[in-house]
């Protein structure tokens, strides 16, 4: 059906075209070719407009999810969509492929994933050049993928990035009627400083660009207050705080389901016993070993505003530690391969260093088997929060994570975790934290964490977005 309205859709542009076309060359001619072309155009414009707005009965029902990224390391717009389905709505999810995206998404009857392809600019010239084809190329594919779909009632677009969805999304929804909601998750033209500094022009485009148009949508959502508030006083953009919440596969891991898990890591080795845990063959029960080794587990995706050389200094000073695996959930950013071989040169004597490849289903897991997380993440904004760190309390797992402006709004220094400012720092937490381990696990500020996080509890996701997403999709 929309495959069949689009090839209409398609033939009207087509036929608009060629009128205008026509209409100009006509003009030369005399005044009455003149209204005949003006009043076909029209009569087309008209037409083509009927046709993208051309709702039925279940148009109030259908939400588009749109990130510019790759869909399965974009879990926040995957709870969007779940979240919709669980309510009834029909998702159309457009995106990059690449990761496997959660089961439950892949799933779910009523999400369809459309992937489009990240597309490359002109690879010969100036840099310049290859960037602006690459806008251009990747703006036609997605408002030919966009007018392909039946009529949405909303489009949910992340940003960033936003270069360029935004004018495209917000093109879409004025043509077909549609509701413009942008997920504000950092500035993109903050992330593209990083990499060309401040001051460089194509940032501060980018900057103008996010401004101008952010201010077109017809709602907004925020992760931090911090954000909200600069959004207002800056941008003149109204928003409404949607803290990341754990959904509820993040929890504290079962002593069987930590041994599943970490036999499944380890394949080849037929014995019931690994680093961690044990399974006595007699009655098949699971404990944990005497004198295990702390986990501390750190995500990061190895991009410029996660320095991960704070740990591996941090990590050098290790004789405070009876035994320390590390475990590092990777990434696809632009510094991987300088950290893995950063890594591959390192030797320590109590520290074992593994990236291990992990299916979604099975990071809450690890994060659920973890004693400590780690966080580097640093906002090139100051105004987002960890999403890591938000998995992490999930979990009940304490967490050492570097300090930037807003953090406090999640990490409670002293409470359920530690703030540092830098690799001295963050080693005499990690001394504070497993110099007895696993003595510690219960006592001392580990213990103490781990047991402020479970008494706090926290709003789940589900409940988080039925109170802050949900009336903006079912206002009138």
């Amino acid at each position: 059906m929309a495959d069949a309205g689009a090839s209409m859709t398609l033939a009207t542009i087509s036929l608009i075209g060629f009128a205008l076309l026509a209409g100009f060359y006509l003009t030369t001619l005399n005044a009455l070719w003149t209204l005949v072309s003006v009043t076909v155009t029209a009569v087309l414009v008209s037409q083509l407009l009927r046709k993208l707005r051309r709702r039925d009965a279940l148009t109030e029902r259908r939400v588009c999810v749109l990130v510019l990224g790759d869909i399965g390391r974009s879990p926040r717009m995957q709870y969007h969509a779940l979240s919709l389905s669980k309510h009834g709505y029909s998702v159309t999810f457009v995106g990059f492929p690449g990761t496997k995206p959660h089961q439950d998404v892949i799933g779910d009857e009523r999400i369809t994933i459309i992937p489009i392809t990240e597309l490359k600019g002109l690879q010969v010239g100036p840099r310049m050049v290859s960037y602006v084809t690459k806008v251009i190329l990747q703006s036609l594919q997605l408002l030919l993928v966009l007018l392909k779909t039946d009529v949405q009632s909303h489009i949910l677009m992340q940003n960033p990035p936003g270069l360029p969805s935004i004018v495209v999304t917000w093109l879409v929804c004025g043509l077909r009627g549609s509701r413009f909601i942008i997920d504000w998750h950092n500035y993109g033209y903050t992330i593209m400083a990083l990499s060309h500094g401040p001051d460089h022009p194509i940032v501060r485009l980018a900057q103008w660009y996010e401004q101008l148009f952010g201010r077109f949508s017809s709602h907004n959502l925020c992760v931090t207050n911090a954000m909200k508030e600069d959004l207002q006083n800056n941008w003149n953009i109204r928003a409404t705080t949607l803290y990341d919440k754990p959904p509820a596969i993040f929890k504290e891991t079962s002593v069987d389901l930590k041994h599943q898990l970490f036999m499944r890591l380890r394949p080849g080795d037929v014995t019931e016993k690994t680093a961690f845990t044990c399974r006595d063959p007699s009655d098949l029960s699971v404990t944990l070993t005497s004198g295990r080794p702390a986990l501390l587990i750190s995500s990061t995706s190895w991009t410029e505003d996660e320095d991960f050389s704070i740990l591996l200094k941090a990590l050098e000073d290790t004789c405070c530690f009876n035994s320390l695996c590390v475990c590092v959930r990777p990434g696809k950013g632009p510094q991987k391969d300088h950290y893995r071989k950063l890594i591959d040169t390192l030797s320590f004597e109590h520290v074992k260093i593994c990236t291990p490849w992990l299916e979604a289903e099975d990071y809450p897991v690890l994060l659920g088997s973890a004693d400590l997380g780690v966080c580097l993440h640093k906002s090139s904004s100051g105004l987002d929060l960890p999403m890591k760190v938000v998995d992490m309390f999930g979990c009940c797992l304490p967490v050492c994570a570097i300090h930037f402006y807003c953090l406090h709004e999640l990490v409670k220094h002293e409470e359920n975790g530690l703030i540092f400012k830098d690799s001295e720092e963050l080693s005499g937490q990690l001394k504070s934290l497993l110099w007895d381990f696993p003595g510690c696990e219960d006592e001392g500020k580990l213990g103490q964490f781990r047991r402020n996080l479970r008494a706090s509890g926290g709003q789940r996701w589900d409940q988080n977005w039925d109170q802050n997403v949900l009336p903006l999709l079912t206002a009138p």
